[in-house]
């Protein structure tokens, strides 16, 4: 798993979004989001471009609302608090991964706080 890379001076982009596909479009193996029926090579590879940003987006996101909640579970003022063994369990990382993360986590806090928002603000 890649580790985590804090981008705090990096502008966020906004990807294309994603269409969910109906269920009988996602049950075929060969359909993704309809790129399959794109003729056009120019046309295929700006979709696939937004969608491949879309998707990495995305996993960035994911990954630091990971970091927030390893952090908030990990907090010390916690009464019920997690340690990284216990978080690296539930999330299926490995324990150093998990103390990465919590560090992580808490460092996205920090910059939260002090630039008085809410931590992890959806963009």
């Amino acid at each position: 798993m890649a580790e985590p890379t804090p981008r705090r001076n990096e502008p966020r982009l906004r990807p294309a979004s994603l269409v969910f596909e109906p269920v009988e479009a996602a049950a075929d193996p060969e359909h993704f989001f309809d790129l399959e029926s794109i003729d056009d090579p120019r046309a295929l590879l700006a979709r696939a471009t937004e969608l491949a940003q879309a998707f990495s987006a995305a996993a960035d996101r994911a990954m630091e609302f990971q970091a927030v909640a390893a952090a908030q579970l990990a907090d010390p003022r916690r009464f019920d608090r997690l340690t990284p063994a216990d978080i690296a369990e539930r999330a299926e990382w490995t324990e150093d991964y998990a103390k990465k993360m919590v560090e992580f986590g808490r460092d996205l806090l920090r910059g939260a706080d002090a630039e008085g928002r809410t931590p992890v603000d959806p963009v």
